[in-house]
């Protein structure tokens, strides 16, 4: 039995830093770009790296700020 994890975020400029990090450390995830949304789905598990985010922000980012930007998540992220 498979289980699909997601999140979605608002498709903004704060927020497409952390869509570039998940998707990228998270191989095999899937991307559905909506007008204002963009929804990450991927099996088991997604990570999210401070580091990641951190390198394509160019500042020190606190993962406490996804909040600012998740619209939903679901399973084990």
């Amino acid at each position: 039995m498979s289980s699909i994890v997601s999140i979605t975020l608002q498709n903004t400029d704060a927020a497409r830093p952390i869509i570039d990090a998940i998707t990228e450390d998270n191989p095999g995830s899937t991307v559905h770009s909506y007008p204002g949304i963009v929804k990450i789905d991927r099996e088991g598990s997604l990570t999210i790296r401070r580091e990641s985010v951190e390198s394509r922000i160019g500042r020190a980012w606190d993962p406490q700020e996804l909040h600012l930007s998740v619209v939903s998540m679901a399973g084990s992220v």
